[in-house]
C-alpha cells in the first residue's frame, strides 16, 4: 500500500515506524517530513494541498494519514476528498473542534458534556466580570490554534486580567487570542484519552500522561510536551466506560446532528475530580508526545486501524495491545520553549547493549539531514522512548536511551511517568 503521511514531528515519525514494523508491504512517502523521515520512506517537497492532491491521484496513493492540526483545520481532507482519495482526519467542520475553543465550549454545554464552567467573550469588561466570580487559580484560553501554548493557569484575580488584557489586544497569540475562554480551574489529575473515529463507530485507545511543563516537578513554562507514559494506572475499566457514554458517545451524535460527522482521532483532554471525567478540551489528531508511546504498544495492524477508520469500516477491525507499558522522554533544544536554537549536530552511540537494543527506539522530530549527518533544528528534536513490563522499567530503559543521545543544549525532564512511580 502507498501511504503519505502529512507533518514532520515525533509523531508522524512513529506512527510510520510502527507501519514499517507490520509484515504487510508499505512505501511510505512524508510531506514535508523531517530529516530523518527520508530513512522511511520519501520526503515530497512542499505543496499547497491542491497540488498534494493531484500529486497523490496521480501516484496511485492508497491512503493519507493527517498528522498535526494545522492541515486539518485548513481543510486539507476535503480537498483529498473531492478527488475521490483515502484520506484518514476531520473535515474543515469538524476539526472546529480544535480550531476553536469557543465552538468547542459551546458544543459541549449544547450536548450536556461534562466540562468546567466558563465563558467565551471578546469584552475585557464581561471577562473581568466573570473572572470575579472565580476562586484562583483560573484558566485563561485563546481561542484559536496557538501550537499547544494558548493556555494560561493564572494563579491571582489580577494575573488572569492581566493574561485576558493581552489576548484581546492581539499581544500575546495574535489573532487566536481576540476571543478568549475564561473558565474555573478543576482540582484533580490530567488525563490523554484518544478514539479512533470512523463517524459512527470508535474504538478507545489505552489512557496516556502528558507532562507539560519545561522542568522537573511540573515546574516552568507550559510547553507542547516534555513526556508521556501509557497506560495510566489512573484509569480504571469504570473510568472508561464513563469517558465512552458521556463523552464520546454523545460527541459522535452531536457532530453527526451539526453536519459535521466526526472521522479522525479525537483527542480528550480529560480532567479526573472525584473519579469522574470532566472534558478540559477537544483536539482533532494525535497528542505529540503521546503518539510515540501508544505507536509501540499496539500488536494490530496500525495501518488497517488508519484505513478501516478512513473507509468507515472500524466495526470490522479488533484493535489489541501488548500488556507492556511504554515511556517517552523529549529531549529539546537550548532555548525551547522560548526561542529557536543553533542547529547542533546530533551524535548518537553505537548501541551494544541487548536491553537498549530490543525495548528502546527513537523517534525523531525536529530534525534536519545535511551531508548525512543529523541536525537538531527544532524545539522538540526527538522522543526517547523505552518499553517495559512495568513503568519503572520502561522509564528506566528510556533513559538508558537517552545517555546515548548528544548535541550541544540538549535539555530534557528526568521526572517523567513520576505521577504513576
Amino acid at each position: 500500500m502507498k501511504i503519505l503521511i502529512l507533518g514532520n514531528g515525533g509523531r508522524e515519525f512513529s506512527i510510520a515506524r510502527a507501519i514499517l514494523n507490520e509484515k504487510s508491504q508499505n512505501e511510505l512517502f512524508f510531506m514535508p517530513g523531517n530529516g530523518a523521515t527520508s530513512s522511511l520512506g520519501t520526503n515530497l517537497e512542499s505543496r499547497n494541498y491542491h497540488d498534494l492532491a493531484q500529486y497523490a491521484k496521480e501516484n496511485g496513493i492508497d491512503l493519507t494519514i493527517v498528522g498535526p492540526e494545522a492541515p486539518l483545520v485548513e481543510g486539507v481532507v476535503d480537498i483529498f476528498k473531492a478527488k475521490g482519495l483515502t484520506i484518514f482526519g476531520p473535515s474543515k467542520e469538524a476539526a472546529k473542534l480544535e480550531g476553536s475553543k469557543v465552538y468547542m465550549k459551546n458544543f459541549l454545554a449544547k450536548y450536556n458534556i461534562p466540562t468546567a464552567r466558563y465563558i467565551q467573550t471578546d469584552s475585557i469588561e464581561d471577562a473581568f466580570k466573570f473572572t470575579n466570580t472565580l476562586t484562583p487559580p483560573i484558566v485563561v484560553k485563546a481561542d484559536g490554534l496557538c501550537g499547544g501554548k494558548g493556555v494560561i493557569i493564572a494563579q491571582s484575580h489580577d494575573e488572569a486580567k492581566i493574561a485576558i488584557s493581552e489576548m484581546l489586544s492581539g499581544k500575546s497569540f495574535g489573532n487566536a487570542g481576540l476571543k478568549v475562554i475564561v473558565e474555573e480551574f478543576l482540582d484533580g489529575y490530567e488525563l490523554s484519552m484518544f478514539a479512533i473515529c470512523d463517524g459512527e463507530d470508535f474504538i478507545l485507545l489505552p489512557a496516556a500522561q502528558d507532562h507539560k511543563r519545561l522542568q522537573d516537578g511540573d515546574k516552568g513554562p507550559n510547553t507542547g510536551g516534555m513526556g508521556a507514559y501509557a497506560p495510566t494506572p489512573l484509569v480504571n475499566e469504570s473510568l472508561y466506560q464513563k469517558v465512552r457514554e458521556r463523552i464520546i458517545r454523545p460527541t459522535l451524535d452531536g457532530m453527526k446532528k451539526e453536519g459535521a460527522p466526526f472521522e479522525g482521532v479525537l483527542f480528550i483532554g480529560i480532567m479526573v475530580v472525584n473519579g469522574e471525567p470532566i472534558t478540559l478540551e477537544f483536539n482533532v489528531r494525535f497528542g505529540d508526545p503521546e503518539c510515540e508511546i501508544l505507536m509501540p504498544l499496539m500488536t494490530s495492524s496500525v495501518r488497517d486501524m488508519f484505513y478501516k477508520a478512513a473507509t468507515k469500516k472500524l466495526s470490522e477491525i479488533h484493535v489489541t495491545f501488548s500488556k507492556q507499558f511504554a515511556v517517552g522522554v523529549v529531549m529539546a533544544s537550548e532555548n525551547y520553549p522560548y526561542k529557536n536554537s543553533k542547529p547542533a549536530e546530533i551524535i548518537v552511540d553505537e548501541v551494544h547493549h541487548e536491553e537498549i537494543e530490543k525495548f528502546t527506539h527513537i523517534s525523531y522530530a525536529g530534525v534536519s539531514m545535511e551531508d548525512e549527518k543529523l541536525y537538531a533544528d527544532g524545539g522538540r528534536v526527538l522522543v526517547c522512548v523505552g518499553l517495559g513490563d512495568t513503568i519503572k522499567q520502561a522509564r528506566d530503559r528510556a533513559y538508558l536511551r537517552c545517555g546515548q543521545v548528544h548535541f550541544a543544549g540538549k535539555k530534557l525532564r528526568t521526572d517523567i511517568a513520576y505521577q504513576a512511580l
